[in-house]
């Protein structure tokens, strides 16, 4: 009785789960289905399968392709998202390292700060954040990488800190008797044990970091458009009007990269989430 309830428990899950799974996958479906919609029938049948009178093939997207300046857009997206994920899997797991072994009253107060700065709303910041970037010349391309990393340090550092307490000291005891220095003991002992959090945390934040419209709008404005900024101001016509079909046709476009790069990476997240919690 017990087996098969707990079967019966477990098919449930699965069809709950399911069910739950295709209702988030609906508006990405939706996108996809309007950005081969003229932007003449959107609006008014937005769940509509293209027909006939509808269908307009690609031209959503060479008109978007054409407007939006979305190459340029895409190569300071690009540019931006691996040069602050480097930065941020680089320097935290340092960070955290240097946190969980060296125990003193410092290091606990600066690991407490770094774990109070994830419950920080960006809005409290953010007008100051941007008079600060302004004055120091880093309200450009290269400047908002490690304004990227002052924002992505605490989850990262807090998941990173929690799988450096579950290694073995051991380890790094025996390659300093050998004759490691510190640097040489980090980068081949610890950080190859790290790499499946390290993977999670690039995950997380190169999602993030890739889709983040605000923090590039307020640093960089109009003159450096990322990807979701280009979009967004692109598509807007005279008057309010808003060009949906090419939105539409923008968005798809801006969803594979990062959505292919979550597929390549997935494995990992529960992963290494589960191994940062546990000894979080």
């Amino acid at each position: 009785m017990t087996v098969r309830r707990t079967r019966t428990v477990d098919r449930l899950l699965t069809a709950l789960l399911a069910v739950v799974g295709a209702l988030f996958l609906v508006p990405v479906f939706l996108v996809l289905l309007n950005s081969f919609k003229s932007r003449l029938y959107i609006s008014g049948e937005p769940f509509a399968f293209p027909n006939a009178d509808t269908f307009v093939g690609l031209e959503n997207y060479i008109r978007g392709l054409t407007s939006a300046g979305f190459f340029a857009a895409f190569g300071r997206s690009v540019f931006i998202t691996v040069a602050a994920v480097a930065l941020i899997v680089l320097c935290t797991s340092m960070t955290a390292w240097y946190l969980v072994r060296v125990k003193n009253r410092l290091t606990k107060l600066l690991y407490y700060l770094f774990v109070f700065s994830m419950i920080v709303p960006f809005q409290m910041v953010m007008f100051t954040m941007t008079y600060v970037v302004g004055r120091i010349g880093f309200n450009n391309v290269v400047g908002i990488v490690p304004v990227y990393l002052g924002f992505g340090a605490g989850l990262s550092v807090f998941m990173l800190s929690g799988f450096i307490k579950s290694i073995p000291l051991d380890i790094e005891e025996a390659a300093t008797i050998d004759g490691c220095t510190p640097w040489q003991c980090f980068v081949h002992v610890v950080f190859p044990v790290l790499r499946p959090t390290a993977v999670t945390v690039a995950i997380l934040n190169a999602m993030w970091i890739w889709n983040d419209y605000l923090l590039p709008y307020l640093i960089l404005g109009t003159r450096q458009k990322t990807i979701p900024v280009a979009i967004q101001i692109s598509m807007q016509g005279a008057y309010g009007a808003t060009d949906y079909g090419g939105l539409m046709a923008m968005l798809v476009l801006a969803i594979i990269p990062i959505i292919a790069f979550y597929l390549v990476g997935q494995k990992y997240i529960i992963e290494g989430v589960i191994a940062g919690a546990v000894k979080g």
